[in-house]
């Protein structure tokens, strides 16, 4: 049987039937809609999404409001005009029920991704991450309360910066690409020139790794100048490790070094800022950075930063231990031990499998391969 739009939705959404029927009845709820008891209701959807019967008012309106999906989009017949300025008016006023609470539940949601991916790896939450986001850009669409707007946008830019960035891990380069641009464009809905700076900065590897290299440098150099006199020391800290990353790429040696003792002295006595989550530069990270800088330049001392490094890193950053192993490869490959150089790469390889990185698999390659 074919799967209905309606089902389909839901499918996507994630969502089980006897979850679907709870916010029916709340929504129904809220607007002072007579409908069915839950039993009915449950035998009801099941008929209406296996196409056994067609969706009636008041239900279409209330699928649309707690799926966030048009009519088309559910496999509704179009309303008439008074019907959709209806709908208008519904979404207008679910946008306005979003509080601070809820918000907040947004935000943890991508933190919570945030943790996921560290250890297991974009494939796992960064089709979550697009509902999220399709979600909150629908809520911001039709929000109308200052300051809400605002909120929401912040989190939409987190949102989106990560999902780009599990898209590049996945090497889907042009939906990284239109990730951040979502980004960029929701910080300057937030008014945050620290969120689009960072949005900014981070879209400058896909560029490096489009081999790009140039307009890659000219982008990173962009974001430190807008974070420059307000930023706080970490993002400053941060953006000129990138910097140091993308003239590492581009073989300017001496400026990428100077980038990277620039970081250094940026960075604060506590690298944690609870109002930054998605920068990690204490401990092994900033370490690590340079060691990978120091492997794109062919430096010897690279093996040295990097062997450091490697075992103060902490355990659940599966995706960064990956990329070092890959740098250690690629750097005994330049000193000539190809066994070593070897032994890193299926190590990496191994890694990178685990939590399907095809972006590390690719960049070790050459590598395992002794091209190098």
């Amino acid at each position: 049987m074919t799967e209905t739009k309606l089902q389909g939705v839901r499918k996507q959404l994630g969502y089980k039937a006897d979850a679907v029927i709870t916010m029916l009845l709340r929504r129904a709820d809220m607007l002072g809609l007579a409908v069915m008891s839950p039993v009915s209701l449950k035998t009801k959807l099941s008929r209406w999404e296996n196409g056994h019967e067609e969706v009636s008012q008041p239900y279409r309106r209330l699928f649309r409001d707690i799926y966030g999906r048009t009519n088309d989009e559910l496999g509704f017949p179009p309303d008439d005009d008074n019907n959709e300025a209806e709908e208008l008016l519904s979404r207008l006023a679910l946008a306005r029920s979003v509080d601070s609470e809820m918000v907040e539940v947004f935000r943890r949601q991508v933190d919570d991704a945030r943790h996921v991916d560290r250890r297991l790896g974009g494939v796992v939450v960064l089709d979550q991450l697009r509902s999220n986001i399709k979600q909150i850009r629908g809520l911001l669409s039709f929000s109308t309360v200052a300051g809400q707007r605002e909120a929401l946008a912040g989190v939409l830019t987190e949102a989106s910066a990560l999902a780009g960035w599990e898209a590049l891990d996945r090497n889907a380069i042009r939906q990284a690409w239109e990730h951040h641009e979502t980004a960029k464009t929701a910080a300057r809905e937030a008014g945050s020139p620290l969120l689009f700076a960072h949005s900014l900065a981070q879209q400058a590897f896909i560029l490096v790794d489009l081999g790009e290299t140039g307009p890659a440098v000219e982008q990173l150099a962009e974001a430190r100048t807008i974070a420059k006199h307000t930023a706080p020391p970490l993002l400053r800290s941060w953006l000129a490790a990138a910097h140091g990353e993308g003239l590492a790429a581009a073989g300017h040696r001496s400026e990428a070094l100077r980038a990277f003792d620039s970081a250094d002295g940026l960075l604060p006595a506590d690298p944690e800022d609870p109002a930054l989550p998605f920068l990690f530069l204490g401990g092994a990270h900033l370490d690590r950075w340079r060691g990978h800088a120091l492997s794109k330049l062919g430096e010897p001392d690279a093996i040295d930063q990097l062997s450091h490094a490697l075992p103060r890193l902490p355990a659940d950053f599966i995706r960064a231990k990956t990329g070092m192993l890959v740098d250690l490869a690629y750097a005994h490959a330049a000193s000539g031990d190809r066994d070593e150089a070897l032994a890193q790469a299926r190590q990496a390889r191994r890694l990178a499998g685990q939590i399907k990185s095809d972006r590390q698999l690719r960049r070790k390659e050459p590598c395992q391969r002794g091209r190098v």
